[in-house]
């Protein structure tokens, strides 16, 4: 997971279908890292709708674009980090965060911005990234729920 994480990072936005949902768009994806126990979770989104998550243990979930729920999930986390581009420090250094801190990864055609916020704070709807964190929140949800449905499935 670690790998396929370090990938959509690093991967150019012409390999990654549609580079934005907008022509004045300059973010193409999104990827949001934070503590969940002694693990860390990777919630990522592409403006064409791909949604995928990582962890550092063994689970992920990938293929989310096959369905509606994820897409439009997707789609609106990224146009939420948009409205963030700005705010970020460009990087090339993919870091996990520390404990109790969360990092979006803002994916643009200028490059990556890293933002840093206490997850305590965005999870509770404080700060000025709560948007972020909870459109973050709803492509995890969304993937847990298509999981689920095709695991009752078979």
């Amino acid at each position: 997971m670690r790998e396929l994480r370090l990938k959509m990072l690093t991967t150019l936005p012409p390999a990654v279908g549609d580079v934005t949902t907008e022509a004045s768009s300059r973010v193409y994806g999104v990827l949001m890292d934070w503590h969940l126990n002694e693990h860390i979770i990777s919630v990522g989104a592409l403006s064409d709708g791909n949604a995928s998550l990582y962890t550092t243990s063994t689970f992920g979930v990938i293929g989310g674009i096959y369905h509606a729920s994820v897409r439009t999930a997707a789609i609106a986390f990224v146009r939420a980090a948009e409205l963030h581009y700005g705010a970020g420090a460009f990087t090339t250094n993919y870091v996990y965060p520390s404990p109790g801190q969360t990092l979006f990864y803002l994916l643009g055609v200028d490059g990556v911005c890293v933002i840093d916020a206490k997850t305590n704070a965005v999870a509770r709807g404080r700060g000025g990234l709560s948007d972020l964190f909870a459109a973050g929140q709803r492509v995890m949800t969304e993937l847990r729920i298509v999981t689920e449905e095709m695991d009752e499935m078979q």
